[in-house]
C-alpha cells in the first residue's frame, strides 16, 4: 500500500502540469485507500482547484431529517465527485421535516434538488415503541403506528405533489429490545411494531411514482448495531451513528444516487484466470482449476453468481482475458460448477492482446461508450494498465484475497438499478441478435439488400403508465443518438405526459431477429404552428437502420395533418453523440439559430416531404398496421 503522503505528493504535482486525468485517479485512489474526514476536504478542494477540466454530472440533493447528518455530507460529496458526480447539497433544519414538506414555500423546494432524502429516527416518531412500549395496551400502540402511517403517506404524497425530485426514504430502525428475549416470544412487541412499520412504509413507498425506500433498519443490522452507535456523540451531537459508521452510510446513499443521476455502468468486462476460476488455465488446464462449493472453489463460484444476478439485472457481461481462445471457450462451456456459461457472455476477447486494446473493441461491437465498460481483474498490474490507457473505464480493485472478490461487485454502486424493464431482462439476448444483424450486413450484396432482408417493423405508440420507467431509463443513459441528451425522471416524465401540448411517444422495433424491445424515444410540443422535437433517441442497437428517417417522416406527416407549418428541433452536440449530428442536415430541415454550440433546423411542412424507407413497415397508435408502408 502506498503511504497517503506519497499520494498526495503525486497528486500535487499531476495538478501543478495540469494532468488532470492523472490527479483524478490518483485522488481515487486516496479516497479509497482512506475514505477519513480530513481527506475529503482534500479532495474537494483538489476537485475545485480542476473544475471544468473533468467530466461530471451535476445533482442536487436535499436532507430532510431528525438527526444530525451534517459531518458525514463532506464525505459524501468527497466519494461522489471521485466518482464523477459534482454533488451540490442542502440540509434542512433539524427536526423541521414535516413543516419543510408541507410548507410550498420551504426552502427545500426552492433548492430543487433532484434527490431529497428522508431520514427520520423511530424514536422521534414513534416514541411508545422505542421506550415505553409495555406501558401501552395492544391496541392503543396499533392506533400509534397507524397515525404515523397515514402521517407519512401524507407528508410522501404532498411532497410528490410539490417537487420532480426522487425522494429516498430511510426505513425505521428498530430498538435494542428494552425487553430482552420477552420480546420476540409474542406477536406485539418492539421488533414487530417495527416490522409492520417498515412493511407498510415500503407499501406506501411503492404506491408514488419516483419514491424509495432504503433499508436503513437492514444497513445497520449488516454493519453490526452495536458498531453503528456512538452514544456519547447521540448525547452531544444528536447523531445517531459513530464515525466508522459514515462510510457504510455513504456508500448506501451513493446506491441510489448512481442510477439516479445515470452514472452506471452497462457492462462489466472480466478476466478469466484467478478471476472467473481458480488457477490458470495455461498451467493446470482445465482439470486443475477451481470452481465449486468446496473452498477455495467456492470463492470463485460466489463471484459468478454475483455476476449472474447483475446479468438479469440487465448488466451485459464480457471476457477480456489473455488465454487461449478453444481452451478458454471450451472450459467455460465444460467446466464442473460453473455458474456463467457463454451464453450468459455477450462479447469475447480471449487472445494475447493487450487488454486495453480489448476493451476498445468490446465497447466498439456492443456500440457502448468506453466510459460504461467497467473492468474486473485480478491481475494489478493488468488493472493498472487498463486505468492509465483507458481512464474512462472503471477499474474495480480487487485485493489478494479471491474471498472478497464477490462483496467487491456486489457492494459496487455502478450496478445498481431502482428498477428493471422488460429489455434489461433481455438485454444480453438483445445483443446477441445484434451480432447476428452484423453477420448478415457482412454477408449482403448492397446495403439496401441488408435493410429489406431484416424484416424490420416499427411500433410508435403513446406513453402508457407500464412504459414510463423504460421512457425515463433511456433519457437517461442514452448518448449516442440522442440531440438534445436531456435527462429525465420518471415524475417529471409523467408531468409532461400530462400537459394538453406536449406528446410523449415510445419506438419498439422489431425484425427477424427478433423483437428489440423499446428502444427509441420521442417528445414533442406545439408552439402556435411550430411542432418542436424536445428529445428524440434511439438505442445505439437500432443506429444506421433508416430507422431514424421513418420516425422523422411519421412525425411530419402527424405534425402537419395536426395544423403545424413546421417541424424544428435543436441539436445539442456533446461528446458522444456524434453519430446524429447530420440528423437534420440529412433530411431537409434547414439551419436557423445557434444558441453557443447548439444549432436549431427547421423543416417547412408545406414545401418539404421526407421520403419514405419502403423496406420498413411502421405500425402507429392503435397497432392498424400502415399499409403505404408494408411494401418491404
Amino acid at each position: 500500500m502506498i503511504p497517503s503522503k506519497q499520494i498526495r505528493a503525486a497528486i500535487e504535482v499531476f495538478l501543478q502540469q495540469q494532468r488532470w486525468h492523472q490527479a483524478h485517479l490518483q485522488l481515487g485512489d486516496l479516497w479509497r485507500q482512506e475514505a477519513t474526514a480530513a481527506n475529503a476536504g482534500y479532495v474537494l478542494s483538489c476537485y475545485e482547484r480542476m473544475r471544468g477540466q473533468l467530466p461530471a454530472v451535476t445533482c442536487r440533493i436535499s436532507f430532510l431529517r431528525s438527526m444530525t447528518v451534517e459531518p458525514v455530507i463532506p464525505l459524501l460529496r468527497a466519494a461522489a465527485r471521485v466518482a464523477g458526480i459534482d454533488l451540490e447539497t442542502q440540509v434542512g433544519q433539524f427536526n423541521s421535516y414535516a413543516q419543510e414538506i408541507l410548507d410550498p414555500n420551504s426552502q427545500v423546494y426552492s433548492f430543487d434538488p433532484s434527490i431529497a432524502v428522508l431520514a427520520i429516527q423511530t424514536r422521534d416518531v414513534l416514541p411508545e415503541v422505542w421506550e415505553a412500549y409495555t406501558d401501552l395496551l395492544p391496541e392503543e400502540l396499533d392506533l400509534a403506528i397507524d397515525r404515523l402511517l397515514v402521517e407519512l403517506s401524507n407528508w410522501i404524497r404532498t411532497f410528490r405533489l410539490r417537487s420532480n425530485a426522487s425522494l429516498i426514504v430511510h426505513t425505521f430502525e428498530k430498538p435494542g429490545g428494552s425487553a430482552g428475549i420477552l420480546d420476540v416470544q409474542g406477536k406485539r412487541g418492539q421488533m414487530d411494531a417495527v416490522d409492520r412499520l417498515n412493511r407498510e412504509l415500503r407499501e406506501i413507498c411503492r404506491g408514488q411514482r419516483g419514491v424509495y425506500v432504503l433499508d436503513y433498519e437492514n444497513l445497520i443490522a449488516r454493519h453490526g448495531r452495536s458498531k453503528w452507535h456512538d452514544e456519547r456523540k447521540w448525547l452531544t451531537m444528536r447523531m445517531p451513528f459513530a464515525n466508522d459508521s459514515f462510510v457504510p452510510l455513504v456508500s448506501e446513499w451513493l446506491k441510489f444516487v448512481h442510477p439516479l443521476t445515470g452514472t452506471t455502468c452497462k457492462v462489466l468486462a472480466v478476466d478469466l484466470d484467478n478471476t472467473l476460476w481458480g488457477g490458470v488455465l495455461g498451467e493446470d488446464t482445465a482439470a486443475g482449476l477451481r470452481v465449486g462449493t468446496e473452498y477455495p472453489g467456492a470463492f470463485y463460484k460466489s463471484l459468478q453468481r454475483v455476476l449472474l444476478d447483475l446479468n438479469r439485472r440487465g448488466v451485459l457481461l464480457a471476457v477480456c482475458s489473455k488465454n487461449n481462445h478453444d481452451e478458454a471457450m471450451s472450459a467455460l462451456e465444460n467446466l464442473p460448477g460453473m455458474l456463467l456459461r457463454p451464453e450468459h457472455f455477450a462479447a469475447f476477447r480471449i487472445n494475447w492482446q493487450d487488454k486495453a486494446q480489448n476493451l476498445r473493441e468490446i465497447a466498439g461491437e456492443l456500440n457502448v461508450g468506453i466510459d460504461s465498460i467497467a473492468f474486473l481483474d485480478d491481475n494489478p498490474v493488468e488493472r493498472e494498465q487498463v486505468r492509465a490507457e483507458l481512464p474512462e473505464v472503471k477499474v474495480l480493485e480487487l485485493s489478494a484475497d479471491p474471498q472478497s472478490y464477490a462483496a467487491v461487485v456486489r457492494d459496487c454502486p455502478l450496478f445498481e438499478r431502482l428498477s428493471i424493464s422488460t429489455e434489461d431482462g433481455e438485454r444480453t439476448r438483445l445483443y446477441r441478435g445484434q451480432q447476428a444483424r452484423a453477420e448478415l450486413a457482412e454477408t449482403a450484396s448492397s446495403l439496401e439488400d441488408f435493410y429489406r432482408s431484416l424484416d424490420q417493423e416499427i411500433s410508435i405508440a403513446p406513453l402508457v403508465p407500464e412504459t414510463i420507467v423504460r421512457v425515463a431509463q433511456l433519457t437517461q443513459k442514452t448518448n449516442q443518438f440522442n440531440v438534445t441528451t436531456r435527462r429525465y425522471s420518471v415524475q417529471e416524465i409523467e408531468e409532461i405526459a400530462g400537459k394538453s401540448d406536449w406528446k410523449v411517444h415510445t419506438v419498439r422495433v422489431k425484425d427477424r431477429f427478433g423483437d428489440n424491445g423499446i428502444v427509441g424515444v420521442l417528445i414533442t410540443k406545439i408552439i402556435r404552428d411550430v411542432c418542436e422535437i424536445d428529445t428524440f433517441l434511439l438505442s445505439c442497437r437500432v443506429i444506421g437502420r433508416t430507422i431514424e428517417t421513418t420516425i422523422l417522416r411519421h412525425l411530419s406527416d402527424a405534425s402537419r395533418a395536426g395544423g403545424a407549418r413546421f417541424l424544428q428541433g435543436w441539436f445539442v452536440p456533446t461528446e458522444k453523440n456524434m453519430p446524429v449530428r447530420n440528423l437534420y442536415s440529412s433530411h431537409q430541415f434547414e439551419r436557423i439559430a445557434s444558441r453557443g454550440t447548439a444549432t436549431l433546423w427547421r423543416l417547412n411542412l408545406q414545401e418539404a416531404e421526407i421520403s419514405r424507407p419502403e423496406w420498413i413497415r411502421l405500425n402507429v397508435g392503435d397497432g392498424t398496421l400502415r399499409a403505404e408502408q408494408a411494401s418491404a
